[in-house]
């Protein structure tokens, strides 16, 4: 059995989705490495498609999904359109198709349009040399303090997450990877939470609190004691369970 949607203004394309989607397999260009979920691109029209296949879920979470909670594709795209609604960027969503059995979700696809970005968080990361490095790192401050303003707690704001283009002397941001999001009121602590993840080097950390606490009002030192102590928490955390990973491939082998 198959469950679709179908974005309103897409609906002449439901037989050429439902068949890119049935042969994706054997079909389409992979973007990136893949990993837990598969990412291909095809052409249509003159659209490019960014097709996202996610992993098969375990078969207890097959019956979560299937029966208690909204599949990882249907978030992404019922996400997609609440932000676009909050007029945040984001590639702009298609469908999402699910198959299921009587025993919950077998598997399911989210489609997107695809949009080619300058660069994202993570070659401000690698690169300390890069162009402007300081002004795109102040603009995504500032695109993170608007999510918090519209009451958007996107969980996996993350150094590859969030798509950057150039637009003359500015920068327009996009969320991708949509799945994990609550729509909240945003206390302080949340705000501060959902920057550990970017990046453990410092001096990036104090250009985003000296930005952060220029357009929220909050004290400087508030906003960098917090930030960086949660940034440290997150990468303490991270060590550890890397850590944690070797010894049990040791113990393994």
């Amino acid at each position: 059995m198959r469950n679709q949607i179908i974005h309103h203004n897409f609906k002449e394309l439901n037989s050429k989705l439902k068949n890119i989607v049935g042969n994706f397999s054997s079909s389409g260009v992979v973007l990136g490495e893949p990993s837990r979920n598969t990412i291909k691109l095809f052409d249509l029209n003159d659209l490019t498609l960014n097709v996202k296949s996610f992993k098969k879920p375990h078969f207890v979470n097959q019956i979560i999904y299937g029966y208690f909670r909204k599949s990882k594709a249907q978030r992404s795209y019922e996400y997609a359109t609440i932000l676009l609604e909050k007029n945040v960027g984001t590639p702009k969503p298609i469908a999402y198709f699910e198959n299921r059995n009587i025993f919950g979700l077998l598997d399911s696809y989210y489609v997107s349009e695809h949009l080619n970005c300058d660069l994202t968080y993570r070659e401000l990361l690698t690169n300390q040399n890069y162009e402007d490095h300081e002004g795109v790192l102040r603009a995504f401050t500032r695109f993170t303090f608007d999510l918090h303003e519209k009451g958007v707690y996107f969980l996996d704001h993350s150094p590859g997450n969030t798509l950057i283009k150039k637009n003359s002397n500015n920068y327009d941001f996009f969320l991708v990877d949509l799945n994990r999001m609550k729509f909240q009121k945003m206390e302080f602590n949340d705000r501060m939470q959902n920057f550990a993840r970017l990046t453990p080097i410092k001096e990036m950390v104090e250009v985003m609190s000296d930005e952060y606490a220029k357009v929220s009002g909050f004290e400087y030192q508030k906003v960098f004691s917090s930030m960086w102590g949660l940034t440290e928490q997150f990468q303490e955390g991270f060590y550890r369970k890397q850590r944690l990973k070797k010894q049990l491939k040791f113990w393994k082998k």
